[in-house]
């Protein structure tokens, strides 16, 4: 069994290779959208926030199309929570972030 770090790796590999999110894609969203939609994901239950106009609605920072939170179990969440940080991380790292 692989650990929890381990995934998160292997998720990071894959979001670059199968998805094409590099980090010059990564570097388009500076707006804090890759840390919000890990922590999406990560959260066990929707992440609400206030609107400018005192509704609320769901923190996912992108389209509906790109939410693909429910076809994953826990685990699988939890592994592309840890590997958006990972991509938040070294895009915040990077000269000029």
């Amino acid at each position: 069994m692989k650990s929890g770090i381990e995934l998160i790796k292997d998720e990071r590999v894959r979001q670059i290779n199968e998805e094409g999110f590099d980090a010059s894609h990564d570097d388009e969203h500076t707006a804090g959208e890759i840390a919000m939609a890990a922590a999406c994901y990560a959260a066990p239950k929707p992440i609400f926030h206030e609107t400018y106009r005192g509704g609320f609605m769901e923190a996912w920072p992108w389209g509906r199309s790109w939410d693909k939170r429910a076809k994953h179990d826990r685990i699988k969440q939890l592994t592309i929570a840890g590997a958006l940080i990972a991509a938040e991380i070294d895009r915040l790292q990077r000269p000029n972030a």
